[in-house]
């Protein structure tokens, strides 16, 4: 069956699945570094060579950190435990954080990213230097092998066309592949220093699916958060960054990736997904902005102890229901595109014809005939979750009747379409989580809250000195 292919400017690039998936998987087999990450690591390497000399004048050689950024001069942004950190390490890595967001952004916006870009890269470093002190070591060819892998999922061919992407966008493969060993030391460390110490017991799981089947019917979120800490000192600092984040997710940066790079909570691991909670497990400001949100909607900055929230509401649910959302439709998609030449004027008498058509389509049986009409292609796929659509899409369908259209929706530059629902499937009662699963959750969660802890204490310990 042909797949359907639903246009839409919420689906995003290649790369922002890379900015919101765990590349951490553990990679098995052997290959050579391809030479465009030689090249980056080697312009790296150089400046690293160059700041040598002036860090061994200074008595403490934990962290620098120097002025503005002069682009003639090339010289050491931070030094952590003897281990530099680069202006072209910031420029790489942020250039990822930019290219999953595909907008223009501000002087200041740029400024503020870099900043977090270096706090990233600072616990990064501290993360793998504690991984080697503990032994732990990430062998070059398992990095290798997860980037062929990453290359291969989003450009199904070999890593060359990853490489060229990432160097076309202002970043490199070898700054990537950076974020991979992090990431893959980091999660060895935790597995060895704090997983085997993670206990669930039985007598607490049976606990909890007793008070969740007492709760049927409950309703619970999902809610994205990217948490910014804050004191008394720098709270409206903080709150202006906050509005700034959320202006830029607004205009369309990527929530996930944003959490992922600028949230201060154990969440930021995971795009800042708290999974699905009850209202009153959250701080009561949370939870009073919680309940006033419709899916899809952010708001904020919230003030909580501690600092600012921004809150994504992704989805609602009740305890142990269906939810209307895990139903499978069967959908006639219908198309339209616009010839290379054609003026604003025929786009738009075309789109509205279209429009008419589709508002006046009895079932899908009458769907072959208005695109054969109007030389709109069709496309069927029966198996479609409706919370893979678009927000926008998914709350339409979720009031159609079998046979009605969706308004046209799209583009003049990737087509318009209309989708006619032809069946649906509705789920069956959610029976929650068995105790097998419910456990893996409670380990995660804990494993989650302990990382944070240990990446602290990592900070807390390093001697941090500022020029």
């Amino acid at each position: 069956m042909t797949k359907l292919n639903v246009n839409y400017s919420d689906f995003q690039s290649f790369f922002k699945r890379i900015l919101q998936s765990s590349i951490c998987a553990t990679a098995l087999g052997v290959s050579m570094l391809i030479p465009a990450a030689v090249s980056a690591q080697a312009v790296q390497e150089s400046e690293r060579e160059e700041v040598r000399a002036q860090a061994s004048q200074s008595p403490n050689d934990s962290l620098r950190l120097f002025g503005e950024n002069d682009p003639n001069v090339r010289r050491a942004t931070a030094i952590v435990n003897g281990q530099i950190i680069t202006g072209t390490d910031i420029d790489h890595r942020a250039a990822l954080v930019l290219a999953a967001n595909d907008r223009e952004v501000s002087g200041e916006e740029l400024k503020a990213l870099r900043l977090q870009v270096l706090r990233n890269l600072i616990d990064e470093t501290l993360q793998i230097q504690a991984a080697e002190a503990n032994e732990i070591a990430v062998k070059q060819s398992e990095v290798d092998q997860t980037y062929t892998r990453v290359a291969r999922e989003n450009f199904d061919q070999d890593s060359s066309a990853m490489d060229s992407y990432l160097k076309r966008v202002g970043s490199s493969p070898a700054s990537l592949k950076r974020q991979i060993k992090g990431e893959m030391a980091w999660q060895r460390l935790l597995s060895r220093n704090i997983t085997p110490f993670v206990n669930v017991s039985e007598e607490e799981v049976r606990d909890i699916l007793q008070r969740l089947e007492e709760s049927k019917g409950v309703e619970e979120y999902r809610i994205g958060e990217i948490f910014l800490a804050a004191t008394q000192e720098n709270a409206d600092q903080v709150f202006t960054q906050a509005r700034q984040l959320m202006e830029q997710i607004r205009q369309g940066s990527n929530f996930t990736a944003y959490a992922r790079q600028f949230s201060q909570a154990s969440t930021a691991s995971v795009g800042g997904d708290l999974g699905f909670v009850r209202l009153e497990t959250l701080p009561a400001e949370m939870t009073t902005a919680a309940r006033q949100m419709q899916i899809g909607q952010l708001v904020g900055p919230v003030q909580i102890p501690g600092g600012f929230v921004i809150m994504y509401l992704i989805d609602k649910r009740q305890i142990l229901t269906a939810n209307p959302r895990d139903a499978t439709l069967s959908l006639k998609q219908l198309s339209i595109t616009f010839p290379a030449g054609t003026t604003q004027e025929q786009a738009t008498a075309r789109a509205g014809a279209f429009a008419t058509a589709a508002r006046n389509i009895r079932g899908c049986g009458d769907a072959d005939r208005v695109a054969s009409d109007l030389g709109a292609s069709v496309v069927n796929n029966d198996t479609v979750i409706l919370r893979s659509l678009p927000m926008a899409l998914q709350e339409t369908m979720l009031n159609m009747s079998i046979g009605e259209s969706t308004p046209p929706f799209g583009s003049a530059e990737s087509g318009i379409n209309v989708l006619v629902l032809c069946g649906r499937d509705d789920p069956k009662a959610n029976a929650g989580p068995d105790a097998e699963q419910l456990t893996r959750q409670l380990e995660d969660e804990r494993i989650n809250k302990r990382a944070q802890t240990y990446l602290r204490d990592l900070r807390r310990d390093a001697i941090i000195s500022y020029n």
